[in-house]
Order: structure tokens, then C-alpha cells, then sequence
């Protein structure tokens, strides 16, 4: 058995990985945000955080999800993140151009089940109406939180994926 059966469609990423691992040095990278920073954004592959922010590996801890939206889980690994991971500052990336705020759930759930025939309504996939409303509150449910301390700064901003430049929407505070 060499490890790789049942790996049918991720070859190339295994093999990408053997190279990798061949020149990985982050070994010696402790699991705390070296920089204080913890940024929640979205799933947009044309949104690299570290680069974005001027960061390297170690510096900050990344949270993704569809919207950038601050969830329970979010939520969780925030507190997590403060109290146990060196992060002393939260930044809230969502950006410019993002389907989530192109589309309703009801139409998501339309699209998957005509698209695959799956009945998705138990899930909700928090779309979002008015983006920079939305960012406020999700910032502000962040800074309300009784787990999170309560001098933490939280910034919200809006990265547009044309020019790479991100807008202060919600200063902190």
C-alpha cells in the first residue's frame, strides 16, 4: 500500500504536496499569530489575504467563509483566537463583486436544486442584501460578544477585487 489509493481527481495536489514538503519550512512556526491579527474574509479566490495585508505566513490567523460572514463558527474560533492564539485585533475583509450579494438563499436554493436536484432549504446560506449593512453588523456582533474582550478592536472594510485596494467602512470604534 503506498498511501495514494482511493485518490482519484487529487493526484496532481499530492504530488504538488511531495514538493512542498520537500522545501516546507514553517515547521518552527509557533501556532500564534505573530502579528496580533485575526482576518475574517470570503472564500473569493481572487482575495489573498496575507499578500493583501503586507503579512507572511505565522502572522495572522485567516478565517474564510461565503460573504465573510461573522457565523456561530466564526464566532467560536474568534474566542478561541483572543484567548488562546496571541490575537489582539480583528479585521472583517468582505469585497467587491461578491455572488453573495448578487443573490437571495431562495435563489441559491433554486439554483442547486435545478442544478443538482438537492433540496438545500435546511441550510442557510446567509446572503446578503446590503453588503455594508451587513458588515456592520457582522463587526458589530464581533465587539458585542461576552466572550470577546471588550477593548478588542474590530474593523470592517471592503476589498475591491479590481484594484486591490480596501475602503475603512467601519471604523473602529
Amino acid at each position: 500500500m503506498n498511501g495514494r489509493e482511493g485518490t482519484f481527481g487529487f493526484d496532481d495536489l499530492l504530488a504538488a504536496n511531495e514538493g512542498y514538503a520537500a522545501r516546507f519550512s514553517a515547521a518552527d512556526l509557533p501556532g500564534r499569530a505573530a502579528r496580533g491579527l485575526a482576518v475574517v474574509t470570503c472564500m473569493d479566490s481572487r482575495i489573498e489575504p496575507l499578500q493583501m495585508l503586507g503579512l507572511s505566513n505565522g502572522d495572522a490567523k485567516i478565517l474564510r467563509n461565503a460573504g465573510a460572514r461573522v457565523t456561530d463558527d466564526v464566532l467560536r474560533t474568534l474566542v478561541l483566537a483572543t484567548h488562546l492564539l496571541g490575537v489582539q485585533r480583528v479585521m472583517v475583509v468582505a469585497h467587491t463583486d461578491c455572488r453573495m450579494s448578487k443573490v437571495t438563499d431562495e435563489q441559491v436554493h433554486a439554483q442547486i436544486w435545478e442544478q443538482a436536484g438537492l433540496d438545500t432549504r435546511s441550510l442557510e446560506f446567509r446572503t446578503v442584501a446590503d453588503q455594508k449593512a451587513m458588515l456592520a453588523a457582522d463587526v458589530q456582533r464581533i465587539r458585542s460578544s461576552p466572550y470577546m474582550p471588550a477593548d478588542l478592536p474590530v474593523l470592517g472594510t471592503l476589498y475591491d477585487v479590481s484594484t486591490g485596494r480596501l475602503q475603512v467602512e467601519v471604523p473602529v470604534s
